[in-house]
Parts: structure tokens; sequence; C-alpha cells
């Protein structure tokens, strides 16, 4: 049987279930939705168990359904786990090849190396071993990867890059927060290295002495099959991060799969081109205590051709580097709404105001699950339209993601259910082994620093006025400044009737066409200043109207 053959019998099995399904049971077709899976399995008192990895496994294995494929019945878009890093079987396997592992870390890299070009590919490993060196530390040595290549597609393995792992000793001079530090400057300059000198297909899946990341351009369920690794019982962890790829704006690579670095990510950013840009502008002030000279190692933050979800992980990882937590991130990239919440204590609403100030928000829909090493966390973006529903075991289970049934509980043994709302976040804390739900992660994150000390000097809208000690409020300008500054602006009737009075006499944003069907300057007779071409660039096109 031909690749094509084998492609056309797995979409005809699909229909043939889909439909008796859709005659016999609950399953109705015109409800079937097209989004990428994540989720999460953590153990909440931090401990490491085989459970962990094992349920991470089935849970993605069963939103199989949220990645597309390929003709030939084998390629997907991508999928992968992040699990913390199982030292019993890497120093098995650094005894196996000779050396005694040390007492200090031990970090572990997942490399992506060239396949054909072996010249490339030998020049790669030569920068990741001698900036590893230049850093201070020591190489236990290099490990292939077992793969079965044979479970994957035809596209998928004709991509294929050379999987491989290097071996790290951290020594006992710095603490792991410092060590994990200069393992993300050492990767960024590496990749530098490797895109200027050789622009070759290179790629650091992870680098670290918490995490390590599977992943490729497979499906769900084919993971293990292709990552004999994962099925070995040394392999334990606290936490597992997996996701299934349904790509929708970039074309599906090995590169490109998630989970990325920190975290794994359903939905669109909307804002993605304005926020990259952001991200350059903000480049030349950037400054830390933690990179002190490192800082120019690490720039650019986003590298060109990333996806919007790449992007995202970027500039959520450098400031998870800096100093945040995972769940501090979160809330300063994908931070919640504020105006309609009338429940919304003043000291949450002190750290929204903090959070608006320092970073552009990244919108768009999004159902995020991230991990600094530390802390693992979930959340959603303001509109909430992605969703995350979780349980809670009492043998210390925290199971969450898109859907539910991913993970076979027993339900005699689940002591609490929920869904995350819009804005929402929870996250375990694998260090003190404790459990933060919405609110109390919130109030966690608002009590950490002076907030409303820091946001105090942020001029409202109605500071803006002269405010009489009788209450009343005088007029900035008369009306003939008024219709000058007016005129000055370009700035018509309907722009007043339309934009403004809404605004002002209902405390509402205006509802009109996003697009620009003014004519173009050169052929109006009416002036167009400068300011009016700078305009937002926004679309969430898959939000309601």
């Amino acid at each position: 049987m031909t690749i094509k053959d084998q492609g056309q019998q797995f979409t005809d099995q699909w229909q043939a279930n889909a439909e008796y399904l859709s005659e016999h049971g609950l399953y109705r077709p015109e409800d079937e939705h097209d989004a990428c899976g994540v989720g999460m399995v953590v153990a909440i008192d931090g401990k490491p168990r085989r459970e962990i990895v094992e349920k991470g496994v089935e849970a993605l294995k069963k939103v199989w359904h949220r990645g597309a494929v390929d003709a030939d019945g084998k390629t997907g878009d991508g999928a992968g786990i992040h699990v913390e890093i199982p030292h019993g079987f890497f120093k098995q396997h650094i005894r196996d090849t000779g050396h005694e592992p040390g007492d200090g870390h031990l970090a572990a890299g997942m490399v992506f190396l060239p396949k054909t070009d072996l010249v490339a590919q030998e020049m790669c490993r030569a920068i990741v071993e001698t900036e590893i060196l230049k850093a201070g530390y020591k190489i236990y040595g290099w490990r292939q990867v077992p793969i079965n290549a044979s479970v994957i597609g035809e596209k998928a393995n004709a991509t294929r890059p050379e999987i491989e792992q290097i071996m790290i000793d951290g020594g006992t001079e710095k603490d792991g927060p410092a060590f994990e530090t200069d393992l993300y400057v050492i990767r960024r300059r590496i990749e530098r290295r490797v895109l200027d000198e050789h622009n070759t297909e290179f790629y650091i899946c992870s680098l670290s002495a918490r995490s390590i990341i599977y992943k490729g351009m497979f499906l769900a369920e084919q993971l293990t099959d292709f990552y004999p690794d994962l099925l070995d019982e040394r392999f334990v962890s606290s936490f597992a991060i997996y996701h299934q790829r349904y790509s929708t704006n970039t074309f599906p690579t090995w590169r490109l799969a998630q989970p990325f670095r920190m975290l794994a990510h359903n939905g669109e950013i909307n804002t993605v081109t304005g926020n990259i840009r952001w991200m350059k502008a903000h480049e030349p002030k950037m400054e830390s205590p933690v990179f002190g000279d490192s800082i120019e190692d690490i720039k650019p933050v986003i590298q060109s051709g990333s996806s919007d979800s790449a992007a995202l992980d970027a500039v959520y990882e450098v400031m998870c580097r800096a100093g945040r937590s995972a769940a501090a991130v979160k809330a300063l990239l994908i931070p919640e709404s504020t105006g309609q919440d009338k429940t919304m204590t003043e000291a949450h609403r002190d750290f929204c105001s903090y959070c608006y100030t320092v970073m552009e928000s990244w919108d768009g829909p999004a159902a995020i699950c991230a991990t600094d090493g530390r802390w693992v966390v979930a959340g959603l973006d303001r509109n909430g339209l992605r969703p995350i529903r979780y349980c809670v075991t009492e043998d210390g289970l925290l199971v969450l993601g898109s859907e539910t049934g991913m993970v076979d509980l027993d339900e005699t043994t689940i002591i609490e259910k929920g869904r995350l709302g819009p804005g929402g976040l929870m996250g375990v804390d694998l260090q003190e082994g404790v459990l933060f739900r919405d609110k109390e992660l919130k109030d966690h994150l608002a009590s950490a620093q002076p907030f409303a000390e820091w946001t105090s000097g942020i001029r409202r809208m109605d500071s803006l006025t002269d405010r009489a000690e009788d209450g009343t409020t005088s007029r900035l300008f008369n009306a003939d400044e008024l219709r000058r500054r007016q005129h000055v602006f370009g700035m018509t009737m309907e722009d007043v009737e339309l934009i403004l009075h809404p605004m002002a006499e209902d405390a509402k944003e205006a509802i009109g066409s996003m697009g620009d069907d003014t004519p173009l300057a050169v052929l109006s007779d009416q002036y167009r200043g400068l300011h009016q071409f700078f305009r937002q660039a926004f679309s969430q096109v898959t939000n309601p109207p």
C-alpha cells in the first residue's frame, strides 16, 4: 500500500467513525472546531513521579484530533512534551560512557542538527562545545537520541534533523538560578554564531539543568514510538506540559513544534507584528543586573522566522530569566481586563495598572501552560476565548488542559473540578509544594511589591480637568481655541459626532468600521495630518463582533 493510499484509508476511517457517532451518539460534526491542544499534569507536592510522564503522554495522545494531518496520514504539524530532567537517567548514561558524574549541577541540551550537510553538522557541534567551554563549564559528551523514524510520515522524515543531546557538568560554584541564566546566555550566543557564520538549519529545543523538551513534526500518538526514552521507568518528573499543534500562520517545521522553552500556547496572538516591533524598540535600553555585560548576547530577543507562539515564548523566557516568576510574566504579557470587573480588589487593580505600564499586551485568543523550573502555571487571555478545564485529585495531581477527559481519572478521587475564566491564572509552586488558584495566586503576586505606591503617579482622565473646591470643573480651552485646535488636527464634525460624542456622553467606545475608506491624501481635498497614518493594526479574527 502506498503512502497516498494509507492517507486516504485514514481519512475514510475517520469519516466513517464521525458519521456513525453523529447518528447514534452525542457527537455533532457541525460543532467541530480546529485548534491546538494544550495542557499539563503536575504533582502538587513537587516530587518527581513516573506517573506524571505517563499521564502527560496519555493526555497528549487524547488530543490527537486537535492537530492537522498531512495526506500521508503520518506527518503532523508537530507535537511534544516538556518535562523535568530525569537526572538518574542521564547520570547512568554518563557512567555508561566511562565518566563519573560530579556532585554539582547536571544540564542537558536537546539539539536539532543539520542532517544531510555533515560539514555544517560538525561545525554546529564545534560552536556548541566552544561556547560551553568558554563559559567555564565542562562537557560530559554527546548522546545520539534513540528514535524510530519508521513511525513518522514521508514529509516529516525528509526534513528530520539529526537529534542529539549534550550533557554539561555545571559544578557547584553557582546556585541553580545563576546556572540557568548562564545556560540561557550560552544558548543565545550559540544561536547567534550559527546564524552569523553558517545560516544553517539548527535549533536547540532546550538547554537547562531543570527541564528537557522532546518534540517533532509528528502526530501526538507517535511521541513515545518516535522517542523510546519516554518509556524508560527512570524518566520521572514533577510536571509535564504537552502540546499538539494546529498551525494557522506558519508552515509546519520541526523547530516550530511546541512546547517551546517556557510555554505551550493554544490560540493566535493578533498583536504579534506590533509586539515584535515594540520589543525591537525596547532592546536598546534593556538592562538587567542578572545579565550584566551579557545583555547584548541575548539580542535580538525574538529571532526572525518565529511564529506568534515562538515570539511570545522568547519574550516570556527573557523576562523569567531576568528574575520574574512564570506567574508574574503571564500577568505582564497577557493581562486580565480591569475596566468592567467591579469585584476586583484595589490591590489587584494596582498590580494590573503596573502590568499595563511595564509591557505592551500580547492580545489574542490565548491559553498557555508555562514553567520557569520552579513555577508551573496556566492562564487565559482577557477574553477567555480558549478553554482551560482542570481537575485536582486527592493524591495530589493537577490535570489541566484544553478539554476534559484527557487523562482517565477515578471519579471517586477527584476533589475539585473547574475551569479558568477570562484572564484566569492557576499555578503550582513546585519548591513549596503549594497549589494556587486564581485569587490566591493574584493575591500572592499583588502583595510581592508596593504596586499601589508605584502606580500612584499615573494620571487618570479625571485629573486632566481643573476641579474647583465646590466640585465643579472648568474648561481647559474656550470655544475659539478649541475650534482652532480641532482644525489643526483635521478633526471633522463626523469625528466629533461618531467618535467623541459617545465617549463623552455614555463613556463607551465608539462602534465603527476598522477599515479605512478615507480618500488617499494626495487625492483628497481634506488635510490629513501625519498622526492619522499611525493606527492600530489589530483584528481578533476568531472573536465575536
